[in-house]
């Protein structure tokens, strides 16, 4: 929990959701922990609005540091048309950034995040100090491309077996990932109201064609970022393959990397309390 509003201590259960005009395109966000120093900047993953992110990790960053999580155009209560390419959605949020009036930001990045993150930072590098990509990979890497192939076969097992798709999707078939899923999806029900409106089909399929893009891309001179990152990830993701975790890490001069075991995309769900130490310590360092 952080600061108090009207007696009330304000945490990503009851943050308000604000909205900001960028360009005339209405953008919903929600902001917490303190006011000073540098903000983090949560950028969200495929098919994600604002109350996809677990509770743990936000909470758990914004006992220290200012938090600033957004809906993407056209996703969640933001408006305009969801975006088809990655390019446009990291120019957007440059856009949501400087609404704002940040000049600098770190950048916390997962999955789809991730790659905005990486553009961002190769096409407005003074607008970044750190960054951290989790559950992610680079431009063309493997099986990015393979995504909607991946995400579309375990919708499908979750509509039989009557489970959310990031049930099979963020975690292992172990027992230890089974119950880290369990736990996961209790944690994002925390919120029972002022609830963002759930992603539609059309913006879903449209940010599926930009994933896919973007695993067909040539790939970026990540050379380029010399900003500290923190690479974090599962041992065993399926949708961004862990191997670009570690390629990401190689390619970036100024890279750490973090793998967390028995996971999956969403190890850093799983590892939340880890995470979180290991995301604090990197970021105010």
């Amino acid at each position: 929990m952080t600061k108090l509003q009207s007696g009330v201590a304000i945490g990503w259960q009851n943050a308000p959701t604000k909205t900001v005009d960028v360009d005339g395109t209405k953008f919903a966000y929600r902001e917490l922990g303190p006011e000073s120093g540098v903000p983090v900047i949560f950028l969200n993953h495929l098919a994600a609005e604002l109350d996809r992110w677990d509770p743990r990790v936000v909470d758990g960053i914004a006992a220290k540091r200012h938090v600033i999580v957004f809906d993407n155009r056209g996703i969640g209560d933001s408006g305009g048309t969801t975006l088809n390419s990655v390019g446009a959605m990291a120019r957007d949020a440059v856009g949501f950034i400087r609404a704002l009036g940040f000049d600098q930001v770190d950048l916390l990045g997962f999955s789809l995040g991730g790659f905005i993150s990486q553009v961002i930072a190769l096409e407005e590098p003074q607008l970044v100090r750190r960054i951290i990509l989790a559950g992610t990979g680079p431009a063309g890497g493997v099986g990015i491309d393979k995504v909607t192939r991946v995400t579309v076969i375990d919708m499908i097992k979750a509509a039989l077996n009557l489970k959310h798709p990031e049930y099979y999707l963020f975690f292992t078939t172990t027992p230890n990932g089974r119950k880290a899923a369990s736990d996961f999806l209790r944690r994002l029900a925390e919120r029972n109201k002022n609830r963002v409106k759930p992603v539609s089909i059309s913006a879903f399929i449209t940010q599926l064609k930009a994933i896919h893009a973007f695993g067909l891309e040539k790939p970026a001179d990540l050379s380029r970022i010399h900003q500290p990152v923190l690479v974090a990830n599962g041992d065993q993701d399926k949708m961004v393959p862990s191997s670009n975790s570690v390629d990401m890490a190689r390619r970036l001069p100024n890279a750490e990397l973090v793998i967390y075991p028995d996971a999956g995309h969403g190890g850093i769900f799983q590892y939340h309390e880890e995470f979180v130490e290991k995301a604090l310590a990197f970021l105010e360092r």
